[in-house]
């Protein structure tokens, strides 16, 4: 699975390509941001990426999640976007 990190800097269309090449190769991928600024360029290159995807017939889900690093001694909490191809969790559904 790929894992990206997204800051408050990044452009939305560059995570956008990265989590739409990300889910063509492996069907799903991570986005993990840390702060309302990144987290607002995540869920942007989301939207992107959720629109170049359906060209291609492939619909997204976005999983949120809390988790936690330790940057220079210091506890952060981070959000995790788990996007996937929807296709994908109706296949386990179907077993």
């Amino acid at each position: 699975m790929f894992r990206y990190k997204v800051s408050s800097m990044s452009d939305p269309g560059s995570v956008a390509g990265a989590l739409a090449g990300g889910i063509r190769v492996a069907q799903e991928a991570t986005l993990v941001s840390i702060g309302a600024g990144a987290l607002n360029q995540a869920i942007k290159g989301v939207v992107i990426a959720r629109e170049f995807l359906r060209a291609y017939g492939i619909e997204i889900c976005v999983k949120p999640s809390f988790s936690f690093v330790e940057i220079n001694g210091e506890r952060k909490t981070t959000i995790e976007l788990l996007v996937y191809d929807e296709s994908l969790a109706e296949m386990r559904k179907a077993g």
